[in-house]
């Protein structure tokens, strides 16, 4: 299906309809679910369309989302994975052995895995600095790196990059900037309009934000990147299926909806937290006590719904965790729901103990998804619970 043009169109209408048409053969308003492996060609060697021969190498509903991240993310193109961690993966199999990654190390605890125990036992080096400060991107590049990779905001600590200062040093170095989007969301934050090169999406969270699916995006800037990605997807294999391409699409139509009250929830709950005495630290970049604060402002245009909170020690966090009742005990985050973790034993587990320690992800470290619901249910749920 071919795309109508969308030039010059703000971010929600974008959001509702980038990379969707009408069906053509019944006038359709929403994109088919084309749940098929395989296509029958005209010809030997001809798929329709020049590449429609095979599930894995294309499909009609994932290039329909492919092309809403893209135009969300002002990218060229996007690519679509079966998971995040499938999509930050195929952008490090860029990379050859001998080869070197600058990673901050507040990364969310499978991508810390993944290059540790997993890529780095083909020949790829990962060196892991505080990105905060653009010194210590400087001073761990080497001739060998390829690639700079940051989170900002950070899960769970919220530390933020400076992505116009990261972006200018890998490239002066020869290296590219990915930058994991996962916590802002394209609505908050655009880093490929700063200077990335990539940026990927956990879509599980925000991006569809009905915690329904697993998936993974990537948005790029130049082509020639989106044909190596494509390729190593290819060859790789980590596709997602049309079924949750179709559910991240229909999630999407309301993004720019619910990360406003995602927003809003955000910080109101960090304000009242970090006025209350059973509190001992938040974490937020929409406060002005946040020490990047006034970087948020310049690189964000909201400051999301996720909030961490120190509460002193892990009785009292397993006791704030248990007993609330509109916040739901689990991981993941960025759903309609409100959701609350621990990470030193639940998202960042994997982390060695003293990294963790050293980034101030403490035993009693509490992580707060805030989803939709109304805030001041979301308020009376916390004050009862600390209160007690």
């Amino acid at each position: 299906m071919s795309e109508r043009s969308l030039g010059g169109l703000r971010f929600g209408t974008l959001a509702v309809h980038a990379g969707v048409s009408p069906e053509p053969t019944t006038g359709a308003i929403m994109t088919p679910i084309f749940q098929t492996s395989t296509y029958v060609q005209p010809a030997v060697g001809e798929p329709l369309q020049g590449s429609y021969d095979y599930g894995r190498t294309a499909n009609p509903t994932r290039e329909a989302l492919e092309a809403s991240i893209a135009a969300l993310e002002n990218g060229s193109r996007g690519i679509a994975f079966s998971s995040g961690l499938a999509a930050i993966e195929a952008i490090v199999k860029r990379l050859s052995a001998g080869d070197h990654v600058v990673s901050e190390e507040n990364t969310y605890g499978g991508t810390t895995r993944m290059f540790n125990h997993v890529l780095s036992r083909f020949g790829i080096e990962f060196s892991y600095v505080d990105t905060r400060d653009s010194g210590a991107i400087a001073q761990a590049l080497r001739p060998n790196t390829k690639l700079v990779h940051v989170e900002t905001p950070t899960n769970p600590m919220m530390r933020l990059c400076d992505l116009r200062e990261a972006a200018d040093l890998a490239h002066d170095a020869g290296a590219l900037l990915s930058v994991d989007n996962t916590f802002a969301s394209p609505y908050n934050q655009r880093p490929l309009e700063i200077g990335a090169d990539f940026v990927v999406h956990s879509s599980t969270k925000y991006i569809n934000g009905h915690s329904d699916v697993i998936g993974g995006l990537v948005a790029v800037r130049e082509e020639e990147l989106a044909e190596e990605l494509f390729f190593i997807r290819k060859s790789s294999g980590a596709v997602p299926g049309p079924m949750d391409c179709w559910l991240t699409l229909r999630g999407i139509k309301t993004l720019h909806l619910r990360i406003l009250r995602h927003n809003e929830n955000g910080l109101a709950v960090a304000r009242y937290l970090e006025d209350h005495p059973a509190v001992d630290r938040v974490l937020y970049p929409g406060l002005e006590s946040h020490p990047q604060h006034e970087l948020a402002a310049r690189q964000m245009t909201g400051f999301t719904g996720m909030v961490s909170v120190d509460v002193g020690t892990l009785e009292r966090a397993k006791t704030m965790t248990e007993q609330l009742r509109v916040f739901a005990l689990a991981e993941s985050l960025g759903g309609v729901e409100s959701l609350i973790s621990v990470p030193a034993l639940m998202t960042h587990a994997s982390v060695p103990q003293d990294r963790r320690e050293a980034m101030g992800i403490t035993p009693g470290l509490v992580r707060l998804s805030l989803g939709i619901e109304d805030q001041t249910d979301l308020l009376e749920d916390l004050e009862r619970v600390l209160a007690g």
